[in-house]
């Protein structure tokens, strides 16, 4: 994984205790980011339309303050999917670190 690819691997975290709608997922990754982290909506629903496509998430209409919106729920094999990116990330954060380290 490259950072570049880091936003569906956050929007599945994003997902992993409660669906939600595309603006507090993006709120979600910004307030957990400090802000550095900020993706907006053409960046963002392109990537949620991928991984529902690629099955990792589904989504549904619903009403929310008498306005429509479409919520996301990671699937099982989102589940799957989120614990392989954290393995992974976890190797190559501990190996850029090592690295910048002894810089």
């Amino acid at each position: 994984m490259n950072f570049k690819g880091t936003l569906p691997t956050l929007i599945l975290e994003a997902l992993e205790h409660q669906p939600s709608h595309g603006y507090r997922i993006a709120q979600r990754i910004k307030d957990r980011s400090e802000g550095i982290l900020d993706f907006k909506e053409g960046t963002l629903y392109p990537a949620l339309h991928k991984l529902e496509r690629e099955g990792l998430v589904s989504s549904s209409e619903a009403t929310e303050n008498g306005r429509a919106r479409r919520y996301y729920r990671i699937t099982d094999s989102g589940a799957a999917a989120l614990a392989r990116d954290r393995a992974e990330w976890r190797v190559l954060s501990r190996a850029v670190t090592t690295i910048l380290g002894e810089a």
